[in-house]
């Protein structure tokens, strides 16, 4: 009901808004207005085009383009981008702030909220003597669906950038293997990966130090998260709760 409510209100001032400021086309754009508002999704301006086609709107992308970035302008929606990705709009609630985690496996979006991480950045920015106006976190990772998919030990190619790991071993034959140790690394070291790419070499960091290794040889180094163990406690923890 709370949900209605807030849309309800949001067409008023939406209604309010784009008359008194004499935008042209306003039964066209308030049907855009409308769609996106029906969708929880961060979209692109094809997605909407899209959800208005299946609405039986038809409209042209430059015009769905246009009355989104009026809608930004008016704040009724966010301009959002991740990474390289392409440009997305949100709601934009007022009151309210939230932050994402974004998956670098399925690029799947999550909107979290949390009041503890927002008061800390307040008291983090008072004790530096600075006047925040706004801020956005970006978390980015690997969803728990796409975790659920992962082989353990896994091949360092399929490593995201970002990620901590720790060596568990080498396959292929005394070849690869002397040139791994050759190059520095053991099993047991800890790496960042500095550089994924989806295709060509790959940068990793072992103790502040920089490693450039092609993927046929990355293929051959098994590894697993450092917090893995972490993981594997808390979760036994929660086993033995629950069975208590």
């Amino acid at each position: 009901m709370k949900h209605n409510n807030n849309h309800i209100r949001e067409k008023e001032q939406f209604k309010k808004l784009f008359k008194q400021e004499h935008i042209d086309n306003f039964e066209e754009r308030f049907k855009v207005f409308e769609v996106f508002l029906q969708t929880e999704r961060h979209v692109t301006v094809s997605e909407l085009l899209e959800l208005l086609n299946e609405n039986g709107y038809q409209l042209e992308l430059s015009f769905v383009r246009d009355t989104l970035e009026l809608m930004c302008r008016f704040g009724f929606a966010k301009k959002i981008q991740f990474e390289d990705g392409p440009v997305r709009y949100e709601h934009r609630h007022l009151g309210r702030h939230h932050d994402h985690m974004i998956c670098t496996k399925c690029r799947n979006i999550i909107e979290f909220e949390d009041q503890r991480l927002e008061n800390l950045q307040i008291q983090i920015a008072a004790a530096h003597g600075f006047h925040m106006l706004q801020h956005k976190m970006e978390i980015y990772g690997i969803c728990s669906n796409c975790l659920k998919t992962r082989m353990h030990p896994m091949s360092l190619v399929m490593a995201k950038q970002g990620e901590r790991l720790i060596i568990k071993d080498f396959t292929g034959g005394a070849g690869a293997r002397m040139r791994l140790l050759t190059m520095g690394l053991r099993v047991g070291d800890e790496l960042d990966v500095i550089t994924s790419p989806g295709k060509g070499q790959m940068v990793i960091a072992v103790d502040c130090r920089r490693y450039v290794i092609g993927r046929g040889l990355a293929q051959k180094v098994l590894v697993e998260p450092r917090e893995k163990s972490i993981y594997v406690v808390k979760r036994n923890e929660g086993r033995s709760d629950r069975s208590n």
